[in-house]
């Protein structure tokens, strides 16, 4: 029996699998919830709400991918390329959308942004000197982006103005959060150069 649990934990674990099928589901939303956000042309509608569910759905679907693929280890490499990849084109196609419908200010969508994919980016470079394992500041910032957004989706917020003025300021504390842990994530991405640099001399 300790045989054949060692056999079948050194299997390599399959591409096509039930966390990395949901990552590929969520990108696939995508298209489907930017095309459902603009057929409803600001009126906060039914498409309106639509585009919302889709938000929601793929937001879930982010969460239960990744309590999958830790719980059952069906972590792979695709997984870890894609599910930050369909993150961010969430996340990303949502606030691009909702500058171009004047909804909210290019300077705000273009902060996240360059924060988002410049620290994927400095991810890939530095994943060569060793792995900065995900911080609660990078979980909170993950958090309140989906939120936020979610809350410019719905529609009430646009017709209520308490709700509009409080998205708003949290929207600003999401980008504070977002610049902050970025800058966190830079620092450390230094000092895991550097050592890996001492440890090589």
């Amino acid at each position: 029996m300790s045989d054949q649990a060692s056999h079948d934990a050194a299997q390599p674990v399959p591409t096509l699998n039930i966390a990395n099928v949901l990552t590929t589901i969520r990108i696939i939303m995508v298209p489907f919830f930017i095309w459902a956000l603009f057929a409803d042309e600001s009126t906060y509608g039914l498409w309106r709400w639509i585009a919302l569910a889709l938000f929601v759905l793929a937001m879930y679907t982010d969460k239960l991918d990744g309590d999958l693929a830790r719980s059952r280890g069906l972590i792979t490499n695709f997984g870890k390329i894609a599910d930050p990849i369909a993150d961010k084109l969430l996340t990303g196609s949502a606030l691009v959308s909702l500058s171009i419908l004047v909804e909210l200010p290019w300077w705000v969508t273009l902060t996240i942004l360059i924060r988002e994919w410049g620290i994927t980016l400095l991810r890939v470079v530095v994943i060569r000197y060793g792995v900065i394992p995900a911080n609660m500041g990078g979980k909170i910032k993950t958090v309140m982006q989906a939120v936020v957004i979610g809350l410019y989706l719905l529609p009430w917020t646009h017709t209520i103005e308490w709700l509009y003025t409080v998205s708003w300021w949290l929207m600003l504390a999401t980008v504070a959060v977002t610049v902050v842990t970025g800058i966190e994530y830079i620092f450390k991405a230094v000092a895991v150069r550097t050592a890996y640099k001492k440890n090589a001399e």
